[in-house]
This record gives structure tokens, C-alpha cells and sequence, in this order.
């Protein structure tokens, strides 16, 4: 018995993830606790009981039963996004929850879990290349169709993570670098542009330059850098045609300074928070930011500020390095597995994960606009911890059957 949970059981991929959990339910304490709402705490400790189970019970699902799920499970997270749409319930303006009861699901976060699953099942087939223009397209819009819907709803956070997901994947599945190029130029120029001129001139001059060394035919070289130079021209009308609260969100990532009282204030008072914690913290349940509710509802999207306060510097890199040992595994994992199935779900999982952990830190530190991410087994919200754990569970399986065929 102890011969076979050291061969097959991948604790290493489970005690990072344990740690963020224990970790993060005493940020959420901790967050919660002067506000008086023992409530969110007790809820959050009960979804971590069950997410821990249910990342058990996954990490021994027979293997082959993963592979015959994904498209069954991809159509269903389809049908779910589309009724959230209809008749789910809509919080601070997003459409995106059923209510049962007192529980609330989320819907989009484990539809990150069937796309991933869905990309890399059809990446197994054997007519299959990324280098095929109808290969690319199919698989762009497997990601596409979910990101669409959720859009919709819409919460665009949320959204962003299946492209962060998406081009990890191209990468490891052998998208060759013109295609890489191409998904990300439009995106480093659209962003550029929001600052002024000089930098959307040297994002397009680099985009220029990047494409040429791909050594792609001219033809289509000349229409990507047209439609790169498209987007970013059209940055300003696309910013005139947001609602007036997604026009804040980009003036606050420009400036965080310029309404330290209003737009601004979350990020100013969470980089505050994040200083003023040192290289050790202010120490357990004495962060004055958290513990003066400086930052509203701060057990959600900017749970990094409490470990980074109340256990400085120190608090802050064990978060990081915690959830960089467990991305680690993935791509171990990922490096490890005799199956493609396994090889991209691998990748598709831990890139989710980053691609959380890189925009919410970035959101607490003023490095990213605030778009809603939660940081993964830290920040309150049973459905978001739910699915955490169910990748985590997913992780263990490919591990525990790397040498499957």
C-alpha cells in the first residue's frame, strides 16, 4: 500500500494546493473579521471541505473516463452558459450565477475546466496539426464560443482567462510562431494605444519587426500587421462605446491617482495595504488596512493585500511561491504523461491557474486594471475554489497515470 500511494499518489501537486487552502481561510478570517461576518468565513470553510473531497475522489477517476467526458462535459457547460444567460441571477451587474437556496454556482468557472478538456481532446486527433489553418480555427473556436457567452453576461475577467488559457496551449501544441505572433499583436497594441502615441508607434514598430523574423509569406504578414495597426487605431472609438464603469476601470489602471477617493480607491488602498506590510507584516489579525475594512469586501478579488500586510514581504512570496511550485507540477505533469490528452490538459489546467494568479496580483498591485479575478485558493467564492480543486484532482490523475497509453 505505501509502495503504490508513493508511486501514484501525487502529493506533490496536492500540498501546495492544501497550504493556499489553509492560507487562504485565514486571509478570509482574517479579512472578515472585523466586518463582523463570521458567516462568509464559515461558508468558505465548508466549500474547502467539499472542494477537498471532491479533488480526491477526481484524482481516481478511471482515466479513459476523463478522455470520454470532455465533449459531453463541454456541451453541458455550453447549455449552462447559455441558461445563466436566461434566468441566472445578475450580482453588481453581471448575469453570470443560479441561485439555489442560499448557494450560488457560477457556471463560467467550471466551464474553464470542460473547455480545457474539450481543447485538448480534440488536439488528440490523429488529422489534427496547429500548422492547419481549419485545425487552428476549429480549435480557436472551441475557446471563442464559451469566452463569447461570458462576455455577454458579461464579465470579461472572467472571459480573459480562456485566452490566457488558449495560447499556452497553441505554443505547446506546435502553433508556429506566426501564429503566435498573431494572437498577440493585436492585444500588446490595443494596450499601448491607451498610452498615448510614442507607445503605440514602438508597440506597432515591434510587432513589425517580430513578424518579419517569423519569416512568413508576405502576403500574410501584410494582413496581420494592417488589422494589428486596425485594432489599434480603433482603441479610442472601442473606449468611447464602453458602459461608463469599464471606462473607469481603464482611467483608473492609467492613473490610480487621479480619483484616490472614488475609481482609484481600491487599488490605492490595496498598494498601500501591500507596503505597508514590510518585510515580516504588521502580524495576525493586525493589518490596519484589513482590519479597518479599508478595502471593501477584500476577502474577494483583493485577498493578496491581507498575507501581504499582515505578514509582509515574506507572507506574500510564500502565496507566490506556493501557487509557482504548483504550476511547476502542471508543466511537469504536462512533460511527464505518455498520452496528448494528457500532455495539453496538463498545460490547459496550469495556464488557467496563472493565467489567475498574473492578473489578480497585478490588479492588487496597480500593474493591471481591475476586471474581477479572484487569486485561485485564496480569494472567497465557493464556485472558484470548487473548480481549483477539481484542476488540482485532474493534476493527480494525469499523474498517477503518466504511463497510460
Amino acid at each position: 500500500m505505501l509502495k503504490y500511494f508513493q508511486e501514484y499518489f501525487d502529493y506533490r501537486t496536492l500540498l501546495p494546493a492544501i497550504l493556499l487552502l489553509v492560507i487562504g481561510l485565514g486571509s478570509v478570517y482574517s479579512a472578515t473579521y472585523d466586518a463582523r461576518l463570521p458567516e462568509i468565513f464559515y461558508r468558505q470553510m465548508t466549500w474547502a471541505a467539499v472542494s477537498l473531497v471532491a479533488a480526491l475522489i477526481i484524482a481516481f477517476f478511471p482515466f479513459r473516463f476523463l478522455q470520454t467526458i470532455a465533449y459531453p462535459a463541454y456541451f453541458l457547460s455550453i447549455i449552462l452558459l447559455v441558461s445563466v444567460l436566461l434566468i441566472g441571477k445578475t450580482v453588481s451587474g453581471s448575469t453570470s450565477w443560479f441561485s439555489i437556496g442560499a448557494m450560488r454556482l457560477q457556471p463560467a468557472e467550471f466551464a474553464k475546466i470542460a473547455t480545457a478538456m474539450a481543447l485538448a481532446k480534440y488536439l488528440t486527433h490523429s488529422d489534427v496539426t496547429l500548422k492547419q489553418i481549419r485545425s487552428l480555427l476549429i480549435a480557436s473556436g472551441i475557446v471563442l464560443l464559451p469566452f463569447a457567452l461570458i462576455m455577454l453576461q458579461p464579465d470579461t475577467g472572467t472571459a480573459i482567462i480562456f485566452i490566457g488559457m488558449f495560447f499556452p496551449v497553441l505554443y505547446w501544441g506546435g502553433a508556429s510562431h506566426f501564429t503566435l505572433v498573431s494572437i498577440v499583436a493585436p492585444g500588446v497594441v490595443a494596450l499601448a494605444a491607451l498610452f498615448g502615441p510614442t507607445p503605440f508607434f514602438l508597440s506597432v514598430l515591434a510587432v513589425g519587426i517580430a513578424l518579419y523574423l517569423t519569416r512568413e509569406n508576405r502576403i500574410a504578414m501584410a494582413v496581420v500587421f494592417s488589422l494589428t495597426v486596425l485594432v489599434g487605431i480603433s482603441v479610442q472609438f472601442i473606449y468611447t462605446g464602453l458602459k461608463p464603469y469599464q471606462q473607469k476601470r481603464i482611467d483608473t489602471f492609467l492613473n490610480p491617482g487621479a480619483d484616490p477617493l472614488g475609481a482609484g480607491y481600491n487599488i490605492v488602498q490595496s498598494k498601500v495595504a501591500i507596503g505597508s506590510g514590510g518585510m515580516f507584516g504588521k502580524g495576525f489579525l493586525k493589518g490596519t488596512q484589513t482590519q479597518l475594512n479599508f478595502i471593501p469586501e477584500q476577502w474577494t478579488d483583493f485577498i493578496f493585500c491581507v498575507p501581504g500586510e499582515e505578514f509582509g514581504f515574506v507572507g506574500a512570496a510564500t502565496v507566490l511561491g506556493l501557487l509557482t511550485a504548483l504550476l511547476a507540477r502542471g508543466i511537469i505533469i504536462a512533460s511527464s504523461v505518455k498520452t496528448s490528452f494528457s500532455s495539453y490538459l496538463a498545460i490547459a489546467l496550469a495556464s488557467t491557474i496563472a493565467s489567475h494568479v498574473f492578473i489578480n496580483v497585478g490588479m492588487s498591485l496597480g500593474l493591471l486594471p481591475v476586471v474581477g479575478v479572484p487569486l485561485p485558493f485564496l480569494s472567497y467564492g465557493g464556485s472558484a475554489l470548487l473548480a481549483n480543486m477539481i484542476m488540482v484532482g485532474l493534476l493527480m490523475n494525469l499523474h498517477a497515470n503518466r504511463k497510460e497509453y
